[in-house]
């Protein structure tokens, strides 16, 4: 069966329109990765990359700018990820400018956030400079710390649970104290009697002060508290001449 020219034609329109999709995907893809644009490169060292991978975006004032274009381990502490950047940024781009990771949203891929230097006299980077790096948050870390955290507010939940269970079903010593009506019944009690017995220990005293003031006014045992506040006074002189004559200044 041979072709006929409208189904060359055909053909031939596709293949066109099909070349022009491709070009321009390829134009798209090197303009989005820098393909097309002058750019420079610089590096900085992290000590964990959190997922980083070649190609991803660097975005500069929440523009991308360019790409990831290489990450190497240097050692077990330290991997260096080099950046390829738009030209036309490198003039805001300063030696005391930083780098750190960061994710495109909350569940997006990871990219490298570029932040200006803040020292208005500090030089411009140069094609292959190093600028210091923010090592990102250890997410891992993060999420096992949360993690024992809430196995331990589990364990103290359940712990909780089992007492108030034991507690309701009348186990235990705190289970008796609370749901027996006669013991409590009983402390209740106890109580009284102590609150009791204290009143009568302050009315007893209260009875003795007034008996040894009564003796004091009775003239059988008058002389006895007299003889007693004599030779109270009598003692008390004695300290108050002692004090004056060792305060007397000594003759020469």
């Amino acid at each position: 069966m041979k072709t006929t020219s409208s189904q060359k034609l055909k053909i031939g329109l596709f293949t066109f329109i099909g070349l022009l999709v491709l070009i321009a995907a390829v134009f798209f893809i090197g303009n989005q990765k820098s393909l097309f644009s002058a750019t420079f490169k610089i590096n900085g060292v992290f000590k964990n990359v959190n997922g980083l991978q070649i190609g991803n975006n660097v975005r500069f004032a929440g523009i991308n700018v360019g790409v990831v274009n290489d990450i190497e381990i240097i050692n077990d502490t330290a991997v260096r990820v080099v950046l390829n950047i738009n030209d036309e940024v490198k003039k805001f781009m300063k030696k005391d400018s930083k780098m750190s990771i960061g994710s495109d949203g909350l569940m997006g891929d990871k990219l490298v956030v570029l932040m200006p230097g803040g020292a208005a006299a500090t030089a411009m980077v140069k094609d292959g400079d190093r600028i210091n790096s923010v090592n990102p948050v250890d997410v891992d870390k993060i999420v096992a710390k949360l993690t024992k955290i809430e196995d331990d507010a589990g364990s103290l939940i359940d712990n909780m649970a089992q007492i108030v269970a034991k507690i309701n079903t009348g186990k235990g010593s705190l289970s008796r104290l609370l749901n027996n009506d006669k013991m409590a019944r009983e402390m209740e009690k106890t109580v009284t009697q102590a609150k009791t017995t204290m009143q009568n220990v302050h009315k007893t005293s209260a009875t003795l002060n007034e008996d040894l003031k009564a003796a004091q006014g009775n003239f059988l045992l008058k002389g006895f508290f007299n003889k007693k506040k004599k030779a109270a006074k009598a003692k008390q002189d004695s300290i108050k001449k002692i004090q004056d004559d060792a305060q007397k200044p000594q003759k020469q």
